[in-house]
């Protein structure tokens, strides 16, 4: 039987950072979705079958910090991981209470991984009948 690999959806407004975050993940394993901002995510959201969502904090209109509280999302219980370059201590502070994990850029190696394997465990969900 074939295997079902996670999906992570992946948020970000720069589209190397975006690719590359996609790439690590397919690399580890795992499916991507990959997303240039928070609003077209929610419109996919319930059916792209993400395990977990990957956001940069600052987007457009809605942030990563709005994204982890969205009533959507919420439901949907979608652990959120937030990455960020900002060192604002209020910023970081928020974060920290609404996501997953936050993570500051650059993100040293492996940790972003590490961080997605402890949040929703291996790539391979289970098999398909």
């Amino acid at each position: 039987m074939p295997t079902l690999r996670k999906l992570i959806a992946v948020i970000d407004d720069d589209p190397s950072i975006r690719n590359a975050l996609s790439r690590q993940m397919r690399a580890a394993g795992f499916r991507t979705a990959a997303f240039q901002c928070a609003e077209e995510f929610l419109l996919a959201a319930a059916t792209c079958g993400a395990a977990m969502v990957i956001s940069d904090i600052h987007l457009g209109e809605l942030s990563g910090l709005d994204l982890a509280v969205h009533p959507q999302v919420v439901q949907m219980q979608l652990p959120v991981v937030l990455i960020s370059g900002s060192i604002d201590p209020e910023i970081t502070a928020r974060a920290q209470d609404v996501a997953a994990a936050f993570l500051r850029k650059p993100i040293p190696p492996g940790m972003l991984l590490e961080t997605v394997i402890d949040t929703v465990g291996a790539p391979i969900a289970g098999t398909e009948d």
